[in-house]
Formats: C-alpha cells, sequence, structure tokens
C-alpha cells in the first residue's frame, strides 16, 4: 500500500473517532482525481475544491501536526457570491482532504458574506481566526472565531465569538474599504497588534488596532503605514525574515537580525516593502515605498493575487500561498462548473543580498515527480528549437540553467525601456535579438501553432548586463475567448559570477516559472486548444542571434496529488 493509502486509512479512522463516520457503509472516501478528457484545463497538483468558485487563501497555519488551509469559497456555484469560509487539511501540503465549511455566512455581522482573514496561534497553542464579515448593513466588519472543540485535531468546528463585532468602521472609516485582518503579533508589552487594509482619502492604509485580550480593539491613530500611490490595500500581511539565517521566522520575533516585510495587493498585483519595524513604538522605517523610484518589487509579475503568508514552526520556514484566477470566460468557468486555483505553497526568504525576497516551491513537491529526464551541455544555435521527450509535458516540472558565452555583445538597453512587460510585449518570443529570446516553449503543440514562452532576453547598459524575464501568452492557445496577456519583469543577477537558470512548473492550464533561482517569478494561466494532455510538448528554444549553451537541463513528468473529500 502507498504511504498516502495509509494516511487515508488513518485519517478516516481519525474523523471516525470523532463522531464524523458511524456506519462506513453510508460513506465514501474515493479520491478525487480529473478527468482530463473532459477537463483539460484542470489541474493535476495545485490545489482546487472539487467544484465551484474559490478566490483568496485564508489562515493558513500548523497545528498539532496539521497544515490547515481556509479560502474563500461559492458552495453554490462557479462565480463570485456566497462567500464562506471553506477548509482543507494535509500533512505535508501537497496531498489534501476537504472538509465541512469552517464559517458560514449566518448571523448580522456576517450575513452578507465571511470575506477573507488570518490565523493567529496563542502563547498558549490555541489557534483564533479574525476575518472580515459583511453585516447586514453591507459595511465590512472584523470578527473572531474560535474552534468549537480543541481537542479536535481537524478543527473542523468553528464558532464566532458572542462580542462580534469586534472592529467597525468608525471615525472616517469607508465601510465599502475595511477589511482583511492580518495574523495578530504580541510586543513587548503583550499587548496584541493586528492590521486591516483600508482606503483613506485616497491612500491606502494599514490601519493599526490594539487589544490586550483579543476581543476589546482600539485603533491607534497614525496606522502602521500609508501610500497615496496605490489606492485600496487588500490582504495586507506583515511579517519578519531573517536577515542571514536561511530559516523562516515566526510573525511575534523582532530583533536586529531581521527585517519586516509589508505586503498589500493592490493593482491586481502582490506588492511588498520592506524595512525596520519597531515594537515599542509601532515605527515602521523603510527606505522605498510602494511604487516610489521605479520601485517594483511584487511576489510575482503575472497572475498571482490576495497571498497569504504563514509560518511553519515544524519546519521553519515562511510558507506562501496566493489566488490564482483564470483567464477565461466567466461562462467557461460557469460550463466548467469550478474557478480558481491555489499558487503550489512556496518558501520565502530575504535574497543574500538584501535586496528582495526569493520564493521556492516547497521541497514536498519533490514526492510527486517520476520519469526524470536530464541533458548537459546542449548548443542551442540561432532559431534552434530542442525537444524534452520522455516526460507528461501538460504536467511537469522542469529546471534549467544556460551558458551565455558572448554577453558582451548584447544589446545596447535604451533608457526609456522601463516597463518590463511592454518591452516584453515589444520584444516578444518570435522577435529576434542578439541574445534571446532563449528560454522554453511549454504547453505547445507538435507543430508549435500553440505556444506559451518563457524566456529572458539579454540587454547591456554602460554599467551591467541587464536581464529581461518575460512569460509570452501571445500564441498560448487557438482560442480567442481567453485573456493572453504577456507578462515581463527585470531579473536581479550578476551574470559574471552566476548562470542565468529557469524553473517552470506545468500543470495543465497555469504556468509557474521562477527565474534566477526564485528572483523573479511570473504565473500565467493558458487555455490551449491542441496541446493538451497528451498531445502537449515541450521544448527548449533560442531565437537570438547568439549560440547560448544549455549548461543542465533536468525535467519530470508529475504525479496527481490527492484530493478527498469526507462525504
Amino acid at each position: 500500500m502507498e504511504i498516502f493509502g495509509i494516511w487515508v486509512v488513518g485519517l478516516c479512522l481519525i474523523l471516525g473517532g470523532n463522531g464524523i463516520v458511524g456506519d462506513t457503509s453510508h460513506h465514501s472516501y474515493r479520491i478525487l482525481q480529473s478527468d482530463q478528457t473532459d477537463q483539460p484545463y484542470r489541474t493535476a497538483y495545485h490545489f482546487q475544491p472539487p467544484k465551484n468558485w474559490m478566490n483568496d487563501p485564508n489562515g493558513p497555519m500548523y497545528y498539532n501536526g496539521v497544515y490547515h488551509l481556509f479560502y474563500q469559497y461559492n458552495p453554490y456555484a462557479a462565480v463570485w457570491g456566497n462567500i464562506t469560509w471553506g477548509h482543507s487539511i494535509s500533512y505535508d501540503l501537497v496531498n489534501w482532504v476537504h472538509l465541512e465549511h469552517a464559517i458560514n455566512p449566518t448571523d448580522p455581522f456576517d450575513i452578507n458574506g465571511c470575506w477573507s482573514g488570518s490565523a493567529t496561534i496563542l502563547p498558549g497553542g490555541e489557534p483564533l481566526i479574525l476575518y472580515t464579515g459583511i453585516d447586514s448593513q453591507n459595511r465590512q466588519v472584523q470578527n473572531l472565531a474560535v474552534p468549537k472543540n480543541i481537542s479536535d485535531p481537524l478543527l473542523r468546528e468553528w464558532k464566532k465569538s458572542p462580542h462580534n463585532p469586534l472592529m467597525t468602521p468608525t471615525n472616517g472609516i469607508d465601510g465599502n474599504s475595511f477589511r482583511d485582518p492580518t495574523t495578530a503579533w504580541q510586543g513587548p508589552d503583550k499587548v496584541w497588534r493586528v492590521l486591516v487594509g483600508s482606503l483613506i482619502n485616497g491612500s491606502g492604509e494599514a490601519l493599526l488596532y490594539r487589544s490586550r485580550d483579543f476581543v476589546n480593539w482600539t485603533k491607534s491613530q497614525i496606522p502602521l503605514h500609508s501610500s497615496n500611490k496605490t489606492g485600496m490595500w487588500e490582504c495586507p500581511d506583515f511579517y519578519p525574515v531573517s536577515i542571514s539565517s536561511r530559516n523562516g521566522v515566526d510573525t511575534y520575533v523582532k530583533n536586529a537580525d531581521t527585517q519586516h516585510v509589508l505586503k498589500a495587493s493592490f493593482k491586481g498585483s502582490d506588492y511588498y516593502i520592506m524595512g525596520k519595524y519597531v515594537p515599542e513604538t509601532d515605527n515602521y522605517f523603510i527606505e522605498t515605498d510602494f511604487l516610489d523610484g521605479g520601485s517594483d518589487l511584487r511576489y510575482d509579475y503575472g497572475k498571482f493575487y490576495a497571498s497569504k503568508t504563514f509560518f511553519d514552526a515544524a519546519k521553519k520556514r515562511r510558507i506562501l500561498w496566493a489566488w490564482i484566477p483564470e483567464s477565461d470566460s466567466a461562462s467557461a468557468d460557469i460550463e466548467e462548473g469550478w474557478s480558481g486555483l491555489q499558487s503550489f505553497p512556496r518558501s520565502v526568504l530575504l535574497d543574500k543580498n538584501g535586496r528582495r525576497l526569493v520564493q521556492w516551491p516547497i521541497k514536498e513537491i519533490k514526492k510527486l515527480r517520476k520519469n526524470k529526464v536530464t541533458f548537459d551541455n546542449k548548443e542551442l544555435k540561432s532559431g534552434s528549437v530542442l525537444e524534452v521527450s520522455g516526460i507528461t509535458a501538460s504536467q511537469a516540472d522542469v529546471e534549467v540553467s544556460f551558458d551565455l558565452p558572448h554577453l558582451e555583445e548584447a544589446e545596447l538597453m535604451d533608457p526609456s525601456w522601463t516597463d518590463p512587460q511592454s518591452l516584453c510585449n515589444q520584444k516578444n518570443a518570435s522577435v529576434k535579438g542578439r541574445i534571446g529570446p532563449f528560454g522554453l516553449l511549454v504547453l505547445a503543440s507538435n507543430n508549435l501553432t500553440e505556444q506559451t514562452a518563457i524566456f529572458f532576453h539579454i540587454f547591456k547598459s554602460t554599467q551591467k548586463k541587464i536581464v529581461l524575464m518575460c512569460s509570452d501568452q501571445n500564441r498560448s492557445s487557438l482560442r480567442q475567448d481567453v485573456d493572453k496577456t504577456s507578462y515581463g519583469a527585470f531579473v536581479d543577477v550578476d551574470l559574471n559570477r552566476e548562470k542565468i537558470s529557469l524553473r517552470s512548473l506545468i500543470d495543465h492550464s497555469i504556468v509557474e516559472s521562477f527565474g534566477g533561482k526564485g528572483k523573479t517569478c511570473i504565473t500565467a494561466r493558458v487555455y490551449p486548444k491542441l496541446a493538451i494532455n497528451t498531445e502537449a510538448h515541450l521544448y527548449a528554444f533560442n531565437n537570438g542571434n547568439q549560440t547560448v549553451k544549455i549548461s543542465s537541463l533536468t525535467a519530470w513528468s508529475m504525479k496527481n496529488a490527492k484530493m478527498v473529500p469526507t462525504n
């Protein structure tokens, strides 16, 4: 029996031991596997519920040996509405069991929707959830939920505080722009702090609230941070990262060896800044603000929104989730019966140079790999395309690094080329340059009529070499009813000291790409008409004038993750 088979049996015993399963003949524990014949865009190893709409990840946490993921969910349709908190659990962040909904819109303080929020683990180990409710007046208010039975290892039932709502939009706060509380943290004075996203007088703000008992909250006169360049801040996140260690840091930790990340979701992307947080005064000192001086720090430069991190105490790491929305039409979502994915969970660390975060798929992904294919030292001459055969190209993990022997031949960077996404549109995969475009063609048809190109293009200025990374969806599908927006970003890598590398996770309708060992990430949704299932192909390519060399390429087919319903 597989290890996961043992895990499922054990889980069933746990469920039965907690009063869920009586006569097992009346319950079906089936493994959810997508029928790729009828559902070619449904993923195999990215998290999604069996059906209907899903958006923001909520309250991820590790508790008593179990990983919990809550998420915004519509139980009735594949479109947004009727928002509840879905709930699934895992022992490895790869294979999941779907449980009953955790929080439902049933009370005056959340009757019109249970929107996003976060989990906090108290010092004694008890988990709590703060979430935004849409009340009977359609105002956004902040509410508290606690486990109904703390001894239940799966935390299947949650009860709402009789004190709800705990925070309401008063004193100039717009009731339509007051949502998404963060994980709370305690200062040295033992007072709890939490941030709530808002928009006040045209500025995005992280409103700061304090409480001694987690019930009675007082708003600070001054927000932790604000910006007049961003619009409304959704799904804020605030957490420390270590300057010197490769381990993650718990939310409450603050010392001289940490910087604090403030993330806000706005304008369709998840932006972040970094600075020094002083808990004694709740001051947050930064060098560069959101969108200042050309600053464009984002978790991901493609389809990636409303993210949430949590600290995994078991493995001393910080893990990042995000909602990956569809690029298909709402009518197609309704026909398929589902909408929305979660990104594959990523570890988050501060880059060694301290300038940005780096992200990488968590190591548990390796248990899904099979059918390894590898080769080294392959030249890609100008115009060449090399197929990577021997794997299931619609469901794969591929890592490649390139040697660039003629960097001095790179074309000169025009100082006006400050927008990498526009530059990727201008110099797409079919536009020949000196060094680049080169990279991967994923979810490609055998005649390359359909292809999604993830590639690099090298430029030079008087001071340095500049690496542009693009995800080009222009030819991703013959269908005309899907969004084929291309994405781009610069990669902060010194080509005189390191090779340029790319890793792509390919899963039927999603491609998550990591450039420069995770310094730049781009996620795309694609819906090929021809390159589906076994008809999908994977290629390395070079459309630049200069020859590039594949230093190494390794690719794996990926097994299906297990998704288990409880009824």
